[in-house]
């Protein structure tokens, strides 16, 4: 059998390792183009390209893969499958595979199709998510299913998070592979009554308000960690914050028994920063300051002067 693989970060490389490994012929790469990184812009290929070259498999990365037919069919290959490429797929790439094009999603289908699924199940407050394997069509996301991985998402970020689905999906392409290769695809219909949507996280996204409670600001964070990365202002410079803890009921009150503002320090010392939220409290425990390095919220505190009274906006 002959497969295409179709990814670009990193998030997408596990499974494409685990299904070379497993000694399967994967005859191409589609990904996404090269793409200018860091100051000096320079053209950066994605990680799922790094890896084919790597281990010598021919790929192909142009802008718009729908307008390419003709190459993708000269692969001839049986059956295509998919993790985080970042292109839809016309209906006559779709058309070209005997044995389906396969998505390896990154949630509980029907919930949360769309572009931002690990990000969202942590901002809905999920206590499950998983990955989908599902087979495309024309319409996002709502093919039939082939199998389902689930995990606890716990008190992840979405960095972290990120990393178990990844492997997740790794696990489930084997499987799907497994199934496919004996005929044995029972597939389950998805219930459109369910069905959920999410959409690409934008860096405006990420802008931070303490007006909200500490459980939304917090799952906030974390959804937003590493990127785009939550972002607020503290004395007018900006300020990324990349994890933080629900702080216990009684802790958001200031020292003098007053109730503090929405974003305002409580208290800012080796043990952490408290700060006030709509209701409740939040303790920021990994912090960015602008053209700075990620720190620790108590290295960020000998280091800035950040003091209680201060203003989170």
């Amino acid at each position: 059998m002959k497969i295409i693989y179709a990814g670009s970060p990193e998030y997408a490389v596990p499974a494409l390792d685990r299904i070379v490994q497993s000694g399967r012929e994967v005859a191409a790469v589609i990904t996404q183009p090269d793409k200018p990184t860091g100051r000096k812009k320079v053209l950066t290929p994605t990680p799922v390209k790094a890896y084919a070259i790597a281990h010598g498999i021919p790929v192909i990365d142009l802008p718009k893969i729908r307008a390419h037919v003709p190459e993708v069919a000269a692969i001839g290959a049986d059956l295509m499958i998919t993790c985080a490429y970042g292109q839809i797929l016309s209906i006559e790439i779709l058309g070209l595979f005997p044995q389906g094009v396969w998505n390896l999603h990154a949630s509980l289908l029907p919930k949360l199709r769309g572009a931002s699924p690990i990000q969202s199940a942590i901002l809905e407050g999920y206590e499950y998510t998983g990955v989908t394997v599902m087979k495309t069509e024309e319409a996002l996301d709502s093919g039939d299913i082939l199998l389902v991985k689930r995990i606890k998402i716990g008190d992840e970020t979405c960095g972290e998070l990120s990393q178990k689905l990844s492997l997740l999906s790794a696990d489930a392409a084997i499987e799907a592979l497994e199934y496919i290769e004996s005929g044995d695809t029972q597939m389950l219909l998805q219930n459109e009554a369910k069905a959920t949507y999410c959409r690409k996280v934008s860096k405006e996204d990420a802008k931070l308000d303490f007006s909200l409670s500490a459980v939304e600001v917090t799952r906030r964070i974390k959804a937003y960690s590493p990127d785009p990365g939550a972002y607020c202002s503290l004395n007018g410079s900006s300020l990324n914050i990349l994890n933080a803890d629900l702080c216990p009921a009684d802790a958001d009150a200031n020292a003098d028994g007053s109730a503090p503002r929405p974003g305002e320090v409580v208290r800012a010392d080796r043990k952490g920063i408290l700060v006030a939220c709509g209701s409740g409290c939040i303790s920021l425990t990994s912090l960015q300051p602008a053209g700075g390095k990620v720190m620790k919220a108590a290295d960020f505190v000998n280091g800035r002067k950040i003091k209680a009274g201060d203003v989170l906006e």
